[in-house]
């Protein structure tokens, strides 16, 4: 059937805003009510649990229409945070998809119903290889219930739909069940926002727990020093020449010993000193900011803004400067 062009029709704003308001009200309560279907230590939800927990493979998710891309996104969100999972389609999987599941795997069956015909088809290969079997189901002594290991019941009292009919409510206890299960999985495992980032190196926060101070300064030759005999004419021609607005002074094996900023340049031309007479130790102030080649760069980014300032100094472990960076470098690394 094809709609009717809004011309035909009669639209009604506050029975949209009530039909709305209507759907938030039977969703949050549907997300409720599954509160109470995760009490108990030895309850479905910790059953489940541990039967992931217990596997070397990964978690298997199947389901049909919107219990599909339900299914699928709960995939994405297990292997996102610590719990290996793929989605099979129950359809595919009659016609040799079901290879992809072995013996070390779990299987989580999404249906509303649990009455599915393409799930029906591929549960008792399922069973008689010996893999468990989760069901996420409104169809607590359905088909898929009576194959399953462990029950998780997702039903609902009505769907947000005014006609009862468009898996909506369903669905959202569907989404909403599979988020706690990740979120149990993944404490229960020790992840941590470092091994997230892991899985996530193009995002933002990727960038901030992956990348590191070695990766975006300045080294070899792009790092403005000079020796602390060196006379003024020859650290401002480092500073301008390497131009990053300020330059380490350093000894002969590379230790650090102060830095000469642009500010340093300002604050010296107003007090009328004679430059030409003036040295790299004369002028440099030491105990400069800096920050180990090691460290994230986020922790940079931190450091600058902590003390307002644009430029680091970056050492080794054995505390030699081996290069710099300033909040440019930061900028372009997108870490800022």
């Amino acid at each position: 059937m094809t709609a009717a062009p809004l011309a035909d029709r009669t639209f009604d704003p506050q029975q949209a805003i009530r039909l709305a308001q209507e759907a938030f009200a039977i969703e949050a309560a549907a997300v409720q009510d599954l509160r109470s279907r995760v009490d108990g230590v030895d309850g479905p939800f910790v059953q489940a649990m541990r039967l992931i927990l217990g596997i070397s493979g990964r978690v298997v998710v199947m389901g049909m229409g919107k219990s599909g891309h339900v299914g699928r996104k709960i995939a994405a969100t297990f292997a996102s945070t610590g719990t290996p999972a793929l989605f099979v389609h129950p359809a595919e999987a009659s016609h040799g998809d079901l290879g992809m599941v072995t013996q070390q795997d779990v299987v989580l069956a999404i249906s509303n119903s649990g009455e599915v015909a393409e799930l029906a088809a591929v549960l008792p290969v399922i069973k008689r290889q010996g893999v468990p079997l989760v069901a996420m189901t409104g169809g607590v002594n359905s088909m898929l219930a009576r194959h399953a290991d462990v029950v998780l019941d997702t039903g609902v009292a009505r769907e947000a739909c005014p006609l009862n009919l468009a898996p909506t409510a369903s669905t959202t206890a569907q989404m909403a069940m599979g988020d706690a299960l990740a979120v149990a999985l993944l404490d229960a495992r020790g992840f941590k926002a470092e091994d997230f980032a892991r899985s996530h190196p193009g995002g933002a926060l990727g960038r901030r727990l992956l990348t590191r101070v070695i990766d975006v300064m300045r080294s070899g030759q792009a790092v403005p020093f000079v020796e602390p005999q060196a006379d003024f004419s020859t650290l401002m021609q480092e500073m301008t020449r390497k131009g990053l607005g300020a330059a380490a002074v350093v000894d002969a094996s590379h230790q650090l010993l102060g830095i000469f900023t642009d500010g340093d340049l300002r604050r010296l031309i107003e007090t009328g000193r004679d430059l030409r007479a003036l040295t790299a130790r004369e002028v440099m102030h030491s105990g400069p900011r800096t920050v180990r080649d090691d460290a994230l760069a986020a922790e940079a980014a931190d450091l600058m803004e902590q003390y307002r300032i644009t430029v680091l100094l970056v050492l080794n472990a054995d505390g030699r400067l081996v290069g710099a960076l300033n909040s440019n470098d930061l900028m372009r690394a997108k870490v800022i």
